[in-house]
């Protein structure tokens, strides 16, 4: 299905700040259905001749819906319009007519036509019309919640007509939250609550006040009731703002282990100030899980930090173990388990600092090549390049493929561009031939990571068993790739020269941990 912005652009004539405004509309609209009881559908002319097109529609979670199809897309025309065509030319809601049935559906219609305000606030020209269609076939006597609702309702639309709703939407907020359902407060002018709904009256005695709100002036309530004053100051000043017809941010009061977040909305129909709207949400289970979560998320770095720093010490043991050893084939062994253990140690510090299991894998790939060309042991530079990015890794895959890269990297080093032998002059690279290089290149394709290190020296030995071949070091990459990342390598010559490992890693995991077959 098309989305909003592509039907207008497909259909219609209108501007794009108007259909910013139709966006605007949609992300806020689901509080005007819900208290109208009613499904309200988006409508843009797309020529002069009468004709509508649907683009967008939201169901009402307090009633039945009058369409048990979808709308949008839909182009209608003629008598079936009319009263949309009334709301769009003359600028006001229509509300005449009788019910007119959907199959078996008796539905009431009403149009709002929906204005942009102008750059110096007067109220500009009609761009689209919101349907109100209101499901009848369990019509009865509405109850005082039902009443408040469709008072409060009928002060929005008009204010959609009007240009002033919905209001601008603060930095960082996402979402329209809370909703009708989770408590409704109105004020009047002078900011004295007239209706709280059941849900907003339990809110508010878990807030600690037991007494019921009708009559209680909200501002100096919400002063009362938090526990930090600068934060009652700030939820108070809200429903201030909203009584002069601003929109302010959504304000938290917390009180007695209990958190409620609180949204003011201004009621200004007709541009006359009659009192504000305030949504309220129980929250505190919602903050105990965050609180939670941001505990266990502080654990679980401290644990990565703590890990860094064991393994950094293990590497320093070791280094000075390897000082001591007289043997040089210990001494090497005791250098490469070194380079092992700290390109594990730059996992855990990365994990460290991040607030997931997870780590932006192009960093740690730069400093072990960057530490491979140092420490080996080669009488001519090597350059080291990378080639595309790894993207974001899961834990249990980057501290696998950073022990792979490293053996993989050090290899292309020094068995790519080995020293001379005792005695023997070290030959200098042709003039006019390519500098020494390895270049890691990746890329992600259909969920798998593949990866090639490749260098231009002297290629594989005759006779390498590509299987079964190789160092310590190439037996651990093959332990690793198969085993801890389930995936493949391949070890071949260059097609320019040289020799290039081959590397896929599955990115997909099941339940237990294994790629999927």
């Amino acid at each position: 299905m098309s989305t909003l912005r592509d039907l207008a652009e497909e259909h219609t004539q209108l501007r794009p700040a108007d259909i910013d405004h139709l966006h605007r509309i949609a992300g806020d609209w689901q509080l005007l259905s819900d208290m109208s009881f009613a499904d309200l559908l988006l409508w843009v002319p797309v020529d002069t001749e009468g004709t509508f097109l649907c683009v967008a529609q939201v169901r009402p979670t307090t009633a039945p819906t009058a369409y048990q199809d979808d709308q949008v897309g839909r182009i209608v025309g003629g008598p079936e319009v009319a009263h949309l065509e009334v709301a769009y030319r003359q600028g006001r809601i229509w509300r005449e007519g009788d019910p007119v049935w959907y199959g078996d559906v008796p539905a009431r219609h009403e149009a709002i036509p929906v204005r942009l305000r102008t750059a110096d606030g007067e109220a500009g020209e009609v761009v689209a019309v919101v349907g109100r269609d209101t499901n009848l076939s369990t019509a009865r006597t509405p109850s005082q919640l039902e009443l408040n609702y469709l008072t409060t309702a009928d002060d929005l639309a008009q204010m959609i007509a009007d240009g002033t709703f919905p209001p601008p939407r603060h930095p960082g907020e996402t979402t329209s939250a809370p909703r009708v359902g989770d408590g409704l407060v109105r004020l009047d002018a002078n900011g004295k609550v007239t209706y709280a709904s059941p849900n907003a009256q339990s809110a508010y005695r878990r807030l600690g006040y037991a007494s019921h709100l009708v009559g209680e002036d909200l501002a100096a309530l919400h002063r009362r009731l938090a526990n930090d004053p600068l934060e009652g100051t700030d939820a108070a000043n809200a429903v201030l703002a909203a009584l002069r017809g601003d929109a302010p941010p959504r304000r938290e009061i917390d009180a007695r282990g209990a958190t409620v977040l609180t949204r003011a909305l201004p009621l200004m129909p007709a541009g006359v100030p009659i009192g504000a709207l305030v949504l309220v949400r129980d929250i505190t289970e919602v903050r105990r899980r965050d609180r939670a979560l941001i505990t266990k998320d502080a654990t679980i770095r401290e644990i990565h930090h703590r890990v860094k720093n064991n393994l950094q010490t293990v590497a320093a043991l070791l280094r000075l173990q390897a000082r001591r050893v007289a043997m040089p084939e210990a001494r090497v062994a005791l250098e490469d388990s070194v380079r092992r253990v700290a390109s594990i140690a730059l996992v855990h510090e990365t994990l460290s600092m991040s607030s997931d299991e997870a780590v932006e894998f192009d960093t740690i790939v730069d400093r072990v090549a960057s530490a491979a060309a140092e420490v080996a042991a080669t009488e001519v530079p090597v350059g080291m390049r990378r080639k595309g990015s790894f993207g974001v890794l899961p834990a249990e895959i980057a501290t696998s493929l950073v022990m792979v890269l490293n053996e993989l990297l050090l290899n292309a080093v020094e068995h790519g561009f080995p020293p001379a032998d005792p005695g023997e002059e070290a030959e200098a690279p042709p003039a006019s031939g390519p500098e020494p290089e390895v270049v890691v290149s990746a890329h992600r394709f259909r969920k798998q990571l593949h990866v090639t290190v490749t260098d231009n020296g002297r290629g594989l030995p005759a006779g390498f068993d590509a299987a079964g071949g190789g160092n310590l070091g190439l037996q651990i990459v093959r332990a690793l790739v198969t085993g801890e990342l389930r995936g493949s390598i391949e070890l071949r010559d260059a097609p320019d020269g040289g020799t290039e490992a081959v590397l896929v890693v599955p990115l997909a995991r099941n339940a237990e941990g294994r790629s999927p077959s």
